[in-house]
């Protein structure tokens, strides 16, 4: 009797396995800060109020730890033996939300206050530190050890960039000569997401021994499944429900921010292109912008993109010939990525 193969598990089911498989060595891990800090870290997880009452508030979404614990199984080994690798990204994760929220001014992470709302801004850069340092030492003392720095360390620059640039990006006229473009989007967000992503992947493959090669693989993977993430970010920020997405409705728009949606809508030439663009550079209704937004096509060119780089990320996957089931799970996870801001 042929065998019927099992049905490929949803992405929440695939991120819930990797997170209960990490989550006790994340919390090990925040446990040895000093103990404000460590609240402030537990805080920014969901697993505390301020003050440090236990709650179970949401935590944010755990690609990157399921990431690491999905590159360990494409190089075939247990799934625990990414588990370092997946601390490590995690807390990274978290060390640049702190940071961002601060720069980017976003008073709110996950339906509550941000860490530097909650705490101050001080507090809040210095928990990101924190978790930052705690990142590279988890790293250190595991099977990866300077190596696993060193990509790490890589990832980081590269993130530090593509947050510059998107920084940069929002000073920047929405018209003419000195306007953000759409290949300009696309490397920053490489850097600023995609770079963690890979790192992640390719970090759980280090750590279980993989060659060069797949690591190298995984990491590129990885990248172009970020910018997809990022784009899907985009089109969540500009036409999410603030029930789901724990932000304000309109929130990239008001912050003059660069997106790929209404970039590649200014991009179109369609006559609601040119409505937009002078709404725009009059700070006019962001409501009203976004609908023009998309009446120029710039979701529908977003999730083209989108659906680019996930079909990128899926070709570098079988050019490194992963194993079957993890490779299912992480076409699973790119496969959310895309359909979530659709």
């Amino acid at each position: 009797m042929t065998a019927v193969p099992a049905a490929p598990a949803a992405p929440a089911q695939i991120v819930d396995r990797c997170a209960r498989l990490t989550r006790p060595a994340l919390r090990e891990a925040v446990g040895r800060l000093h103990p404000w800090v460590g609240e402030m870290a537990a805080y920014s997880f969901g697993w505390c109020d301020v003050g440090g009452a236990p709650v179970t508030a949401p935590g944010g979404k755990g690609l990157r730890q399921a990431l690491a614990v999905l590159g360990a199984e494409i190089a075939g080994a247990p799934p625990e033996t990414g588990v370092p690798a997946a601390v490590a990204v995690e807390l990274v994760h978290a060390f640049s939300l702190l940071h961002d929220d601060i720069m980017d001014g976003d008073p709110v992470r996950r339906s509550r206050p941000a860490v530097w709302r909650a705490y101050g801004t001080g507090p809040a850069v210095l928990a990101g530190d924190a978790l930052f340092a705690l990142a590279v030492d988890t790293l250190a003392t595991s099977a990866g050890g300077v190596e696993g720095v060193r990509l790490l360390s890589a990832a980081l620059g590269d993130l530090v960039r593509g947050q510059a640039d998107d920084l940069l990006f929002a000073g920047r006229p929405w018209t003419g000569p000195r306007r953000v473009r759409s290949t300009e989007y696309r490397h920053m967000a490489e850097g600023k997401t995609g770079s963690l992503l890979g790192c992640s992947l390719a970090l759980g493959a280090l750590v279980a021994g993989a060659s060069p090669a797949v690591v190298a693989g995984l990491d590129r993977a990885g990248r172009q499944a970020g910018v997809a993430f990022q784009i899907a970010d985009d089109v969540l920020g500009t036409w999410g429900d603030p029930a789901v997405t724990g932000k304000p409705v309109h929130g990239d728009l008001r912050e003059r921010k660069k997106t790929l949606p209404v970039v590649s809508a200014l991009e179109s030439g369609r006559p609601a292109a040119r409505r937009l663009a002078a709404l725009l550079e009059a700070d006019g209704d962001v409501a009203r912008a976004a609908e023009l937004a998309e009446e120029a096509g710039g979701r529908a060119a977003a999730l083209a993109v989108a659906r680019r780089c996930r079909a990128s990320a899926l070709s570098e996957l079988d050019r490194i010939r992963a194993p079957a089931r993890p490779a299912r799970d992480l076409r699973a996870l790119l496969d959310g990525v895309v359909v979530r801001s659709q």
